[in-house]
């Protein structure tokens, strides 16, 4: 899957725009407008980005998490060399110390993960603030077709460019969940 990001500043024709993406067989899930305007996104009824998704929590956290197994193994390997682990108490103390090294550094990094843009839309803050609207579409190559159609009836979308996709495992899988909640009574 590829990423496509577009800037506009009209919600009217994005409301158009997710309509025909999804009448060409381009799923909810894949769909989203990243705005600091969410009432106005939510009136239109766009598919809007997730609160938590805007800030950098996840990536973050998967940093910290990162630093916190070096800090883990670390404490670890001094143990052993500083000889602590051969006292009557043993490895057990020390191994708590790691995982608890571990478990802050992890929540450090979401932590701080909170106060910062998302890494995937740092370069749209300033439109954002401007009060534009970010479209991005998560296409598959058998669907670039009918989206290129769809995106160029509405020339007043501005290409920004693309990037990483949702894997598509996470995409069907959102597909799934919606489509069990709608049949479930």
């Amino acid at each position: 899957m590829l990423r496509h990001y577009y800037i506009t500043d009209d919600l009217d024709d994005l409301e158009l725009v997710e309509q025909e993406l999804e009448a060409e067989g381009i799923t909810e899930p894949q769909i989203h407008i990243l705005s600091e305007n969410d009432t106005e996104v939510e009136n239109h009824h766009l598919h809007e980005v997730e609160a938590v998704l805007k800030q950098d929590v996840v990536h973050s956290t998967e940093v910290g998490a990162m630093v916190g197994v070096v800090g883990a193994a670390l404490t670890l390997l001094v143990s052993y060399l500083m000889g602590w682990t051969e006292s009557s108490a043993g490895w057990l103390p020390v191994i708590f110390l790691a995982i608890i090294v571990l478990g802050f550094c992890t929540w450090e990094g979401g932590f701080i993960g909170i106060q910062k843009p998302n890494v995937n839309f740092e370069r749209f803050q300033d439109l954002l603030k401007k009060g534009k609207h970010i479209l991005f579409v998560d296409v598959d190559a058998n669907q670039e077709q009918a989206f290129s159609k769809v995106i160029e009836a509405h020339p007043a979308l501005e290409a920004a460019g693309t990037g990483a996709a949702t894997p598509r495992w996470v995409v069907r899988g959102q597909d799934k969940f919606r489509s069990f909640m709608k049949t479930m009574p």
